[in-house]
């Protein structure tokens, strides 16, 4: 996910795919933990996803 495609959406919308997607990390690092985690990688994309929402939702923040 570009950061451009973030900067579009509205706040609610932001907040609710970075519910989204905690609830997906959350799930990677058990899988991870029980050795069942067959892509290693969408851990590393996850939590950039995350952190690149949150960077948005301050820019917003910030702005208004």
């Amino acid at each position: 996910m570009k950061a451009t495609e973030l900067r579009t959406k509205t706040p609610d919308e932001l907040k609710t795919e970075l519910l989204a997607l905690k609830k997906e990390a959350f799930n990677l690092r058990f899988q991870q933990a029980s050795g069942q985690l067959e892509n290693t990688a969408r851990v590393t994309k996850v939590r950039r996803d995350i952190a690149r929402i949150q960077t948005v939702l301050n820019e917003k923040s910030a702005s208004a």
